[in-house]
């Protein structure tokens, strides 16, 4: 089988291609890219001389290199997006054209190449906010209530994949996952964010008063869901993915970081909250155990420490992802590609 994996250079779609290579060696894997700051070819280092790898440059809205890479490709994992909601926030654009337009050219291609599936990776955040006064979880069935500009492009996604199935028929699947984190996720998201600035010695910055609660799931168990998904998921269908912590919140989880790297909460630093800050996102992942038998392996406080020993231990990569540095690995490795 040959997949094609969008925004394979970021924390999510590089983790996937990395544990996919790893558990199905037979298989090939087109990861197609355009490198904006948060794609990072380092992450890759240890399948680039892989035969079954291929890296193409290549911007999902770009008709015509989307076309080209799409050629002989069975399975197409769209994990390309924006997906920075503070970004989202201070320039929308960006965001409705990756997210809504890119998958939009995308889903053409697929449909001309005849693929054999076009598997969607979204966001709960698509489904609004919920009250910290309630025990409720997001589902399949929840009405779709995006509240900042990054999850109404996710959400303006999600119905364009959808559309293409009951219109056109082209066989699609879709998953909306919980905040992810682990190994190599860019160091502007929360938990890797509190990581480095406590290993540089800077304050850690919470909004607000801290108590946004969040459902986090480690991104191996992610990986494992969409292999589940690509195996046996039913066509036209989604599946909620979430991870095993109970309503923890932003606040907690950094006491939780600070304890592991054993620092005091002195380093904490309350900051003016952002517009339209969602309260609490909670994932009912039954569906996807009860008709495909996944489950989230990895419990949040043992994979919260092995997170930030991984940071810890690489040092180089999370400095050079912050200095900019990063962005010279490709021109290195690829200077002489055709």
């Amino acid at each position: 089988m040959r997949i094609l994996v969008t925004g394979g250079a970021g924390f999510i779609g590089a983790n996937f291609i990395i544990y996919w290579l790893k558990n199905h060696p037979d298989d090939e894997i087109v990861n197609f890219d355009k490198l904006t700051y948060a794609g990072n070819l380092e992450n890759l280092a240890t399948v680039d001389k892989n035969p079954k790898y291929r890296f193409i440059q290549g911007d999902i809205c770009a008709v015509n290199e989307v076309t080209s890479a799409m050629q002989g490709v069975d399975t197409v994992v769209h994990f390309a997006a924006e997906s920075h909601v503070d970004r989202s926030i201070l320039e929308a654009a960006p965001f409705v054209m990756t997210n809504v337009v890119g998958t939009q050219v995308l889903l053409d291609a697929a449909l001309k190449a005849k693929v054999k599936r076009f598997h969607h990776v979204s966001t709960d955040e698509v489904f609004g906010a919920l009250s910290l006064k309630t025990k409720s979880k997001f589902n399949e069935a929840t009405p779709y209530d995006p509240r900042s500009p990054y999850s109404a492009s996710k959400a303006g996604s999600d119905h364009l994949v959808r559309a293409y199935y009951h219109t056109f028929g082209l066989p699609i699947t879709i998953t909306n996952c919980s905040n992810n984190y682990g190994p190599y996720q860019f160091p502007e998201k929360l938990i890797p964010l509190a990581i480095t600035n406590i290993l540089e010695g800077k304050k850690v910055p919470i909004y607000g008063d801290g108590k946004y609660v969040r459902d986090w799931l480690y991104v191996d168990d992610h990986c494992e869901a969409i292999e589940r998904v690509l195996q046996n998921g039913k066509v036209g269908e989604t599946y909620c993915v979430g991870g095993v912590t109970e309503d923890i919140n932003n606040l907690d989880i950094i006491k939780l970081i600070l304890k592991i790297m054993n620092k005091d909460e002195s380093s904490i630093e309350y900051v003016t909250d952002r517009p339209g800050h969602d309260r609490r996102y909670a994932v009912d992942w039954s569906k996807i155990n009860r008709e495909l038998g996944w489950k989230p392996k990895n419990d949040f406080n043992t994979w919260l420490t092995q997170t930030v020993h991984w940071y810890q231990e690489n040092e180089n990569w999370w400095k050079r992802v912050k200095s900019g540095a990063y962005k010279t690995y490709y021109e290195k490795q690829y200077k002489n590609a055709v």
